[in-house]
């Protein structure tokens, strides 16, 4: 959980505040395609990737679209299922051997009674979460095939570096066939 220590300590968490916070979470180890979140099961957890890849992704007519991807350093979460209690309408699973460290609902809820600065925390999470889901959804709408990987580009350059071709095809909506003709025309 050294990344979770560091990720809180870069963002001003230390004494008190900070060891309640790393008392509250685990360590788990996946294998590629262990299971995280399963659809229509309740997402219990909130992880934050210590190393791996994590896939988002729904079946649709047979078909597994990705819906996004969780690499190293980031919080994962199947948000709706995970806030509201109710079974996920997605599935989460490691795409590398990989390790979380998880918070249940239960101490979540108990650090952000009890650590002021993680409530805000929490809340710029769940915030910034949102506006995320909400711009891709645009996206995914508004923009082209060309230009959601150029916003990509611009905006989580990483994630190109990392992922592989057919996932993130998926993840802009296009082919494999036309995420290549799309790379070789946006750079």
């Amino acid at each position: 959980m050294e990344k979770l220590k560091k990720h809180f300590e870069s963002i001003g968490f230390a004494g008190e505040g900070l060891e309640k916070i790393l008392e509250s979470f685990f360590l788990f180890e996946f294998k590629k395609n262990d299971f995280v979140v399963e659809e229509g099961k309740v997402a219990k957890y909130i992880g934050f990737v210590e190393s791996g890849m994590f896939q988002y992704f729904v079946m649709v007519d047979g078909v597994e679209r990705t819906t996004y991807m969780n690499i190293e350093g980031t919080f994962l979460a199947s948000v709706l299922s995970f806030v509201s209690q109710q079974p996920a309408q997605e599935n989460i699973r490691a795409l590398t051997d990989g390790k979380l460290s998880l918070i249940s609902r239960s101490n979540l809820k108990k650090l952000v009674a009890e650590v002021p600065a993680f409530k805000d925390f929490y809340i710029a999470l769940l915030e910034h979460t949102v506006c995320g889901i909400d711009a891709s959804r645009h996206d995914l709408i508004v923009l082209s095939g060309e230009e959601r990987y150029a916003k990509m580009l611009r905006e989580e350059p990483q994630l190109l570096q990392q992922i592989p071709l057919q996932y993130l095809a998926s993840m802009l909506g296009v082919t494999p066939r036309h995420l290549s003709r799309i790379r070789g025309q946006v750079r």
